[in-house]
């Protein structure tokens, strides 16, 4: 059994990562600040503590590893752009420094392979209507952006054939959260649903379990052809408006929906992932998802049933 390594598999994105892993058969270790709750994930996982500090000494987070994938980011809760708040120089320590030192630490262990969780912020802006592809130059406006760019070179840099590295450009990771977690739109949701205003927003999504199956497909593809690359990793370009009509349908709710944003958001290519065999949800998914995410907060804010004595 194949053990892998995933740093913040406590996070928004690794929970994914940890729970597709342990599905298809990985023997999993989260490592992070924090072990996680009992019951968190579906099965029992090992925890080992693990820091974004480039002066840390953490080659034994690595004995008997195979495998690292590294979704760990240190930011202000619920900020990725931005996350860096007042210490922008803390936060490129952190989570630039910090992350070079994993990646070399993984390395010097002997793990075979590292995936790295990057961002479609590495691109930054580019002209409206271009498709963002992997082989077009970065140039992030965010801090998040240019930390996120700077490790994918920092990690190519290291790659070899006895240590094969990918990194993978997600977007919009929606999905259930975890127990005791709100989901990416729960603010969305109940801001819909109490009638008050919502703002026209558009972006590129994907769900958590198509990041997932795309980390497990870096760890199985032939070396060859991911070694050393970067991947898109986006599903459907949709907005705040087409989000809550699929709410709206759900639950029968009469309030009026957002105006549709005229924004023009590029899409990203994903040719290239697909050519290894990678298919995201769609809109099926994105809809029986938000039917899902709909039902269970319907059961989480039911009154509790009073028990006959």
């Amino acid at each position: 059994m194949t053990r892998v390594l995933v740093s913040g598999g406590t996070g928004y994105a690794g929970r994914f990562i940890v729970e597709h892993l342990l599905a298809n058969g990985y023997k999993v270790t989260v490592g992070g600040r924090t072990a996680p709750e009992p019951g968190f994930f579906s099965k029992d996982v090992p925890f080992v503590p693990l820091r974004l500090d480039p002066e840390a000494d953490e080659i034994e987070a690595f004995d008997n590893i195979y495998y690292f994938v590294h979704a760990a980011f240190d930011h202000l809760p619920g900020q990725y752009r931005g996350g860096e708040g007042d210490d922008p120089e803390g936060f490129r320590r952190t989570n630039l420094d910090g992350t070079v030192r994993l990646f070399e630490t993984a390395r010097d262990a002997g793990v075979r392979r590292c995936v790295f969780l990057s961002s479609r912020a590495a691109y930054g802006p580019q002209a409206p209507g271009t498709l963002l592809k992997e082989d077009m130059y970065g140039k992030p406006e965010t801090l998040y952006g240019e930390v996120k760019l700077q490790a994918e070179r920092s990690l190519l840099s290291l790659c070899g054939h006895g240590f094969v590295t990918a990194s993978l450009r997600a977007t919009g990771i929606y999905g259930p959260a975890g127990p005791g977690r709100q989901h990416k739109w729960a603010d969305l949701f109940a801001t819909y649903l109490s009638g008050r205003p919502v703002m026209a927003r558009s972006g590129t999504e994907v769900h958590g379990d198509d990041v997932a199956r795309a980390v497990r497909l870096m760890l199985e593809a032939d070396a060859v052809r991911v070694n050393g690359e970067t991947f898109n990793v986006s599903d459907i370009l949709t907005g705040n408006q087409e989000i809550l009509s699929i709410l709206q349908r759900v639950t029968h709710c009469p309030h009026s929906l957002p105006e549709h944003d005229d924004t023009e958001v590029n899409a990203m290519g994903c040719c290239k992932i697909g050519a290894l065999g990678w298919t995201p949800g769609g809109t099926a998914l994105l809809e029986r998802t938000i039917a899902e995410l709909a039902a269970d907060m319907t059961t989480t804010s039911r009154p509790p049933r009073a028990i006959g004595l």
